[in-house]
């Protein structure tokens, strides 16, 4: 299928019918194993950075060796400041003011390439946010499709076996959300997969590292993919404050009601056992007010950007500038931060921002 402009997709939804849908999903296969109550491995180019600040570049407070044989400096002589450590990518990638794929091909450049992230014969999932079936993107309460699909089309492009799109929507089903949203039209076109998450799926697994939330059930297939990239919508929530990448992990569990008695900390918990690999949060429109399923383009607001980051709770934190707030003002930011899963700082961390143009 060729790729459609966004006029004619326009067009398209606006005459779309969301009815049985003949063939075009992927059901998955039985004999998923219970998820292992290991942490899930991941790349050494992956590991998000830990929350320590990074060393200043100021010589250690230590004293000169005062032993007989210890050889002493000369007199004029200065210890020599600590070099400060280069790294090879940024933590954060920032990219403006362009279409959806440009953003998108922007970020991963200046993050090191898809090549990074996915090698030859990965299965890849993509966790975009698909919550309702009721509104199309325009509303910015799904994930902007063109965004989800150029990653598609580079997970391909890097070697990957497979790309599988996939999200479990708690407004109205699967099938209609998937179409509605316009992200199966566009998924297919790039050459993924879009998949109905199924029930039996849904495996009760550990939580080793979780303060609050111990055990619970989640979509084995993500625990088990080789790379998982999630790809969230920017945008209010009415309990959680804002919907970024660790809130779209809410998508992979069942019973989520239950998240809500200490929606920040579990948040986190549930981030210490998901662990997705790079997270592209989708800023091209965003939500201001009444979200998550928002519903009047009044409250939409656009920014033409998007962030990418290995580090999730990084990523969150810079989002959350969009809105006028600070990391420390999402409370799954503070508790993602203290347990280790990234860091918040943003003032010290390496961000580089890109403008695309128009």
């Amino acid at each position: 299928m060729s790729k459609l402009t966004r006029r004619e997709f326009l067009c398209r939804v606006a005459g779309l019918g969301l009815g049985t849908l003949a063939g075009s999903w992927i059901l998955g296969g039985c004999g998923s194993q219970p998820a292992s109550p290991t942490a899930v491995p991941v790349r050494p180019t992956d590991i998000p950075p830990t929350a320590a600040p990074l060393p200043t570049a100021t010589a250690a407070a230590t004293s000169l060796p005062t032993s007989p044989s210890a050889t002493a400096l000369p007199p004029t002589a200065t210890a020599a400041p600590t070099a400060m450590p280069t790294l090879a990518h940024p933590h954060l990638a920032v990219a403006r003011g362009g279409q959806p794929e440009e953003l998108v091909r922007a970020a991963m450049a200046a993050l090191g390439g898809m090549e990074r992230f996915v090698q030859s014969g990965d299965d890849v999932i993509i966790k975009p946010n698909i919550c309702i079936a009721y509104h199309t993107f325009e509303y910015a309460a799904t994930t902007n499709p063109w965004v989800v699909a150029e990653l598609v089309r580079m997970c391909l492009e890097a070697g990957a076996r497979r790309v599988r799109v996939m999200d479990s929507p708690f407004g109205g089903g699967p099938e209609e959300a998937y179409i509605r949203s316009g992200i199966q039209e566009q998924v297919t076109a790039a050459g993924g997969q879009m998949e109905i998450m199924t029930r039996f799926k849904f495996l009760p697994t550990q939580i080793p590292s979780g303060l609050d939330l111990r055990t619970k059930d989640i979509y084995d297939d993500v625990l088990q993919a080789d790379v998982l990239i999630d790809v969230p919508i920017a945008k209010h929530h009415s309990l959680a404050r804002l919907t970024l990448g660790m809130k779209n992990l809410m998508g992979v569990i069942t019973n989520r009601p239950e998240m809500h008695a200490n929606l920040g900390q579990r948040l986190a918990d549930l981030t210490s056992r998901v662990r997705p690999h790079l997270t592209v949060v989708d800023a091209v429109r965003i939500l201001m007010d009444h979200g998550p399923t928002g519903g009047s383009l009044d409250d939409v607001k656009q920014l033409d950007t998007v962030i990418a980051s290995s580090d999730i709770v990084a990523a969150d934190s810079y989002a959350a500038t969009l809105f006028g707030l600070r990391p420390d003002d999402l409370d799954y930011v503070k508790a993602g931060a203290s347990m280790g899963l990234g860091r918040s700082d943003l003032a010290n961390l390496k961000t580089e921002e890109i403008s695309v143009g128009t």
